[in-house]
């Protein structure tokens, strides 16, 4: 399957841009030089969703492929791979204190996850 570089959805958290993106990966960028500082990929299908986590140090992507995954900003590291949704995540969101999060699923549901 041909992939594309277009974006769904991007966030920005001060000098850090996150895009969503239809070849399965999300890019991070530098707001000050425009520069792509890392490329997080490990999902099998489109990333819909992304976000930051309150403190910046963590980006949550929601995906086609049924799953999430939480990231390290600083490393690019995948630190966590949440499954258990049966049809794509079209949403996710961490809570105040960045230690819960939430994603919703188009089997018509959503899940609450400790990380």
């Amino acid at each position: 399957m041909i992939r594309s570089n277009i974006f769904f959805n991007l966030i920005i958290f001060s000098t850090k841009i996150a895009t969503a993106s239809a070849d399965c990966t999300c890019r991070v960028f530098n707001t000050n030089t425009g520069k792509n500082q890392m490329v997080l990929a490990g999902h099998e299908d489109e990333i819909s969703k992304v976000t930051f986590n309150p403190q910046g140090t963590r980006i949550l992507t929601a995906s086609s492929d049924s799953t999430s995954c939480l990231w390290d900003v600083r490393t690019g590291n995948c630190l966590q791979t949440l499954e258990g949704h049966t049809d794509e995540i079209f949403s996710c969101a961490f809570n105040y204190d960045g230690d819960t999060i939430i994603t919703a699923s188009k089997d018509n549901t959503c899940r609450i996850w400790k990380c």
